[in-house]
């Protein structure tokens, strides 16, 4: 059998080539392949694929967390039924995105029901998945597909977390109340967080340059959303502002507990060209990590957290992704000092 050794080339499987199963693992990362409602590129169903295979590259030990690997990280297998789930959404949703909604056509209204109707059942799978490990205290990260992915993992950690606060990292608010009629696209997942899972005490939103006017109006009215939009970041950089001191008024307006929902667009798109929805602007990887650590600095604690949007094909995009994970899943372990349960 193959040692582990940290410091040496990957020779192991796993996520991150490491040796851990769920008995041992303190992080727990579930592969959502989904993309029925993705509207302009498709490929992010294979996203979780190409971060597994980038990340057998990334070096184990961290300047700024340490060594995350040590308290155990593991990937579960992708589900066939969500395979299955989202190529039977996909071939139904694709005439419907193709004509920009349903319109009065039966047959595509019909496909439309359908598609809403195996979203919930997605939902309801990936909470259940999660459950099972988030009742355990791990830690619990959805890998996806398309932004509409992690719902069921949000919904079972505000249920475990009642309050908790929600940092959405994005170019797109996420906040129509459906896209061409679908309830659960990956333009919905904000609203759907804000309207459906009253745990859930606040919404944060960082770097969106992307939105609708009807998003923009709950984002202004709603008291449970603060948006800090990429425009206005980039005055107050130009105007000498450090990132750091933002990053501590954007902490600040979050509770104790913190779920972080990162879209790869988030950042500039140069670090994620394959993505499905790029937009000039963004963040720059080091600003996302100093995001990152204003949380750990601030005593908040991360209780779960979703990466989307990775490009399923291209080295560049899974590079980025891989290493964005590690990232996460190394800040996130530095507001447990504690062992995690397993």
């Amino acid at each position: 059998m193959t040692s582990f050794d940290p410091s040496g080339p990957s020779q192991l499987g796993g996520v991150f080539g490491l040796p851990h199963t769920t008995d041992n693992a303190e992080v727990v990362l579930l592969p959502v392949p989904w993309e029925p409602t993705t509207s302009y590129r498709k490929g992010t169903a294979g996203g979780p694929s190409n971060i597994l295979e980038a990340s057998r590259q990334v070096d184990l030990f961290d300047r700024e967390t340490g060594k995350p690997y040590e308290r155990g990280i593991v990937m579960l297998p992708e589900e066939p039924a969500i395979r299955s789930m989202n190529a039977e959404a996909s071939a139904l949703a694709q005439p419907i995105i193709d004509r920009g909604g349903a319109m009065e056509d039966t047959g595509l209204l019909a496909k439309l029901v359908r598609v809403n109707e195996l979203s919930r059942e997605l939902n309801d799978r990936v909470e259940a998945i999660a459950e099972r490990f988030v009742s355990r205290g791990r830690l619990v990260g959805v890998i996806g597909g398309d932004h509409a992915s992690p719902f069921g993992l949000i919904r079972a950690v505000a249920k475990h977390h009642p309050g908790v606060g929600v940092l959405h990292v994005d170019a797109h608010a996420d906040l129509r109340r459906a896209y061409e009629g679908f309830e659960h696209s990956h333009a919905s997942i904000m609203f759907n967080v804000h309207e459906q899972i009253k745990g859930v005490a606040r919404i944060v939103q960082v770097g969106v340059r992307d939105l609708s006017e009807e998003e923009n109006a709950l984002s202004q009215r709603s008291p449970k959303i603060t948006t800090f939009f990429d425009a206005d970041l980039a005055a107050l950089e130009s105007e000498g502002e450090p990132f750091a001191k933002t990053a501590r008024e954007i902490v600040d307006r979050l509770p104790n507990e913190v779920y972080v929902s990162f879209d790869i667009d988030g950042l500039d798109p140069v670090l994620c060209p394959g993505t499905g929805t790029p937009v000039p602007g963004g963040l720059s990887f080091r600003q996302a990590c100093t995001l990152l650590s204003a949380l750990v600095k601030s005593g908040r604690r991360i209780v779960g957290f979703d990466l989307n949007e990775v490009a399923g094909v291209g080295e560049w995009d899974g590079i980025v992704g891989a290493r964005l994970l590690y990232k996460l899943i190394g800040f996130a372990l530095l507001t447990h000092p504690q062992s995690i349960t397993v």
